[in-house]
């Protein structure tokens, strides 16, 4: 199974930092916050990576090479401008073949198991299973539309009464999810969620353990904080 790490953002919050490095090799816990997931996927039997980059993408590359020194490899998706994620996603299908795949942003700071989203992704036919998402409850802080968990285990959008959940930006897609996205125009992904719910395409859990958006220095600051305490 493949994994595509997305690490193509700007990180306009995070400035100064982010003037001169991506957001994705900030470190916390004394690695690249990129790193934990690669790790993560590896220990997990993931070991065929694509990462995406548009902000001083080359450095990204430079930093972690071919993958071999973390057991994995990994091909890259260079963006001549940021495709935001659905649009980055469809320009790296040819990398991702033609089975279920995982994707993960590459600022969170996470304890979610890589095992159970692979699971999931197996499950996925194509048809009436398009992507299955991880939720958790609600930050404290903006994290977008609000999504909720139906007994069916299928995500649909927030109604009153519904309880709200935030996208952790961990996800598995079947490849036929993105086949009407095109390739090389900028797309955000959320549009083409909302569509495929609205189908009852999309299944999801929620994450009870760590997640952490780490979109700002301060969250950075925290984030260095867990990870630093984390066994390597």
């Amino acid at each position: 199974m493949r994994a595509m790490i997305l690490a193509a953002g700007r990180g306009e919050r995070m400035r100064p930092l982010t003037d001169h490095a991506p957001k994705p090799l900030l470190p916390a816990g004394g690695k690249p916050l990129i790193q934990w997931h690669i790790e993560r996927l590896a220990r997990a039997g993931v070991a065929e990576l694509v990462i995406n980059h548009a902000w001083l993408g080359q450095r990204i590359e430079d930093a972690l090479g071919d993958g071999s020194r973390f057991g994995v490899s990994i091909a890259y998706s260079p963006e001549g401008r940021a495709l935001e994620t659905a649009g980055g996603i469809a320009a790296a299908l040819p990398l991702l073949g033609d089975a279920p795949f995982l994707v993960l942003n590459g600022d969170v700071l996470t304890d979610f198991p890589a095992e159970r989203l692979a699971a999931a992704a197996a499950r996925l036919n194509g048809e009436s299973a398009l992507a299955h998402l991880v939720l958790t409850p609600k930050a404290g802080y903006p994290t977008g539309r609000d999504l909720t968990l139906r007994a069916d285990g299928r995500v649909a959008a927030c109604e009153a009464g519904d309880t709200p959940f935030t996208f952790c930006g961990l996800a598995a897609y079947h490849p036929a999810f993105f086949r009407d996205v095109p390739a090389g125009e900028p797309s955000p992904l959320l549009p083409w969620l909302l569509a495929a719910m609205a189908r009852g395409q999309v299944t999801g859990e929620v994450q009870r353990g760590l997640w952490l958006d780490v979109g700002t220095p301060e969250r950075l600051a925290e984030a260095d904080r867990i990870a630093g305490g984390w066994t390597p």
